[in-house]
């Protein structure tokens, strides 16, 4: 199985012309679903597992329920006219305080569904003048435009989905099987 990528190692080229949008809308309004398949008949146990002292598949969900705040008001900064984006907490305490493994996963992902389309239907009322709005990202000290910004959070959507489809490889119906 090829190597993941830590999150916080990545760079991203940005500068995403407004005309990239749509297709970028399109990958946000399509994470909720891509994840209620990956998850659909996912044995319990297998959710909540923690894999290589990592975040359990359930985990990895809630972290992404735990983050819509995190780029609604990113967006409001950019919309405003901040100079830098808020940040967030780099340790991810809310995830790892949350107790997502002891609720529901449906929960999870009807709350997720909900918060993401506020967002979408946000991005999508937004007129091109809107979507080169500026800021500086915190962590990783460059410039982002609204489009940037959520070019951003679907490449995180799809690092996290990946890591659920990594788990669930590893994951087996007996023991969890370890790589060699």
């Amino acid at each position: 199985m090829p190597a993941h990528r830590r999150w916080f190692d990545r760079r991203f080229e940005l500068g995403l012309p407004p005309e990239a949008i749509p297709e970028i809308i399109e990958r946000l309004r399509g994470t909720p679903g891509r994840l209620e398949e990956r998850l659909r008949e996912v044995p319990p146990r297998v959710l909540v597992e923690r894999y290589q002292g990592k975040w359990s598949i359930q985990e990895n969900a809630g972290h992404l329920l735990d983050v819509e705040p995190l780029w609604e008001g990113r967006l409001d900064d950019l919309l405003v006219g901040a100079p830098e984006l808020r940040a967030w907490d780099l340790q991810n305490r809310k995830t790892d305080e949350a107790n997502h493994n002891s609720r529901q996963y449906e929960e999870i992902l009807t709350e997720f569904r909900k918060v993401r389309k506020q967002i979408v239907l946000g991005l999508e009322e937004l007129d091109d003048s809107r979507l080169t709005a500026t800021a500086l990202h915190p962590r990783l000290h460059q410039p982002m435009t609204v489009v940037d910004l959520f070019f951003f959070v679907a490449e995180h959507d799809d690092h996290h989905l990946a890591r659920i489809t990594r788990i669930l490889n590893l994951a087996s119906p007996g023991p969890v099987r370890r790589p060699t």
